[in-house]
């Protein structure tokens, strides 16, 4: 309560005049909870007065949705001219009133959201179906939901609940999308359509005449050489984490993961503190792919480095999550961007020109294979789901490749 008893006058009536007044211990309770720092805590309580300034007589406390929240920062912010002092900030702003949502729920709140968006509750049908009839993993289901949701609302203007679109409608989206997107992107854009018009047909819809519209460029799969990097390039990344490096411990055993196990991010996300075996040096890991549980024998190099960041770096947490947040909310997980953003950064200290975390996972592939490995060996460690996957790797197995090529016609044996 020192917090609210200290606000400047004029943000504090601001408050004192909102429905938001009775719910303000709870919030400053909660956030407190969840270790903000006290500035943090401040700044939060200032963005949540700005809003009830801007919200006055227009919403009640149960009219605060995610829509509402977007309108406040994406309308009003950029052109804001509120009396001093306001936060103005976006991300800080966001994140403040997604406190607050989380807040109001837990009073019992009862969130009025307004009148159902069709085409939002047709995508959750659709979603259903991918999840369970087709048992699509969730990163799938994402971007296919993305591919349809964008064509929906292309066809939006003539009939917002017509969700099956006509064939010059799809036409058209096709011709827009592959405008703007690569070749290899056609191929998942042409599966998302195909996908959601199966879906229309079994709820009774005429979709055959539709599916001969949905053409993907031609795009072959093993085609391009995969991309990996040199012994020396290797050396360079996992020596870029310099001491004094913000969150360094967690960065370095989080590379490790993938360098040395071929995990993908949302793997490392995902790791728990259960998943690893000390005493027989095993790290299970839970596949959200093949949904699927493997069991790798864990290197020491790996083992040292994600002992180091348990023991001298990661925040006391409730959280079981070997990988955590190390500012607050810190029982929160982290997502697969702090991961990706982890190598990126470590690619531009060391001066490499790469961006892409799958390179690790071509890197170690690579190293098996230059070490006497098999395909199949590939295929296991790295966790494909079929052989096929594991045969764009015979590309760079030089060794192997040199004993079996044919002698250049006119060359001298």
């Amino acid at each position: 309560m020192d917090i609210l008893d200290s606000l400047q006058r004029v943000p504090a009536a601001w408050l004192q005049e909102s429905d938001l007044a009775p719910f303000m211990a709870a919030y400053v309770h909660r956030l407190r909870d969840r270790h903000y720092t006290l500035a943090t805590v401040r700044a939060y309580v200032y963005a949540v007065a700005h809003f009830a300034h801007w919200s006055h007589r227009r919403l009640g406390a149960g009219d605060l949705t995610d829509e509402v929240v977007l309108r406040f920062v994406d309308e009003h912010l950029p052109h804001c001219d509120c009396p001093p002092p306001v936060q103005r900030g976006p991300h800080q702003t966001r994140a403040a009133l997604r406190q607050l949502l989380s807040t109001l729920a837990e009073a019992g709140v009862s969130i009025n959201a307004g009148r159902a968006d069709p085409i939002e509750e047709e995508l959750r049908r659709f979603d259903d179906h991918m999840r369970d009839a087709r048992g699509l993993a969730h990163n799938t289901r994402i971007g296919r939901l993305g591919v349809v949701r964008s064509l929906l609302r292309s066809c939006a203007d003539n009939d917002p609940r017509a969700f099956t679109p006509s064939a010059d409608e799809l036409r058209r989206f096709i011709a827009q999308e592959l405008g703007r997107i690569s070749v290899a992107s056609a191929g998942p854009l042409a599966t998302a359509l195909r996908c959601f018009l199966r879906y229309r047909a079994l709820g009774g819809e005429p979709v055959q005449h539709l599916l001969p519209v949905i053409a993907a460029p031609a795009h072959w799969r093993l085609a391009p050489l995969p991309r990996t990097l040199s012994c020396g390039e290797l050396a360079q990344l996992l020596d870029a984490f310099p001491v004094g490096l913000s969150s360094r411990l967690r960065a370095c055993a989080m590379v490790r993961c993938i360098a040395d196990l071929g995990l993908r991010s949302r793997e490392v996300v995902a790791l728990e503190l259960d998943d690893i075996d000390w005493t027989a040096g095993t790290l299970r890991v839970g596949s959200s792919k093949s949904r699927r549980a493997d069991v790798l024998p864990l290197p020491s190099t790996t083992g040292r480095a994600i002992a180091a960041y348990l023991r001298l770096e990661r925040p006391t947490t409730a959280s079981r999550r070997v990988f955590v947040r190390h500012v607050a909310p810190v029982d929160e997980p982290i997502g697969p961007d702090v991961v990706r953003n982890a190598v990126r950064l470590a690619y531009r200290r060391c001066g490499l020109p790469y961006t892409r975390v799958h390179i690790l996972r071509h890197t170690l592939a690579s190293r098996l294979l230059e070490t006497g490995g098999t395909l199949k060996e590939v295929a296991d460690v790295l966790r494909h789901r079929a052989l096929d996957t594991s045969m764009i790797y015979a590309k760079v197995d030089l060794k192997r490749l040199a004993a079996v090529a044919m002698p250049w016609p006119g060359s001298t044996p």
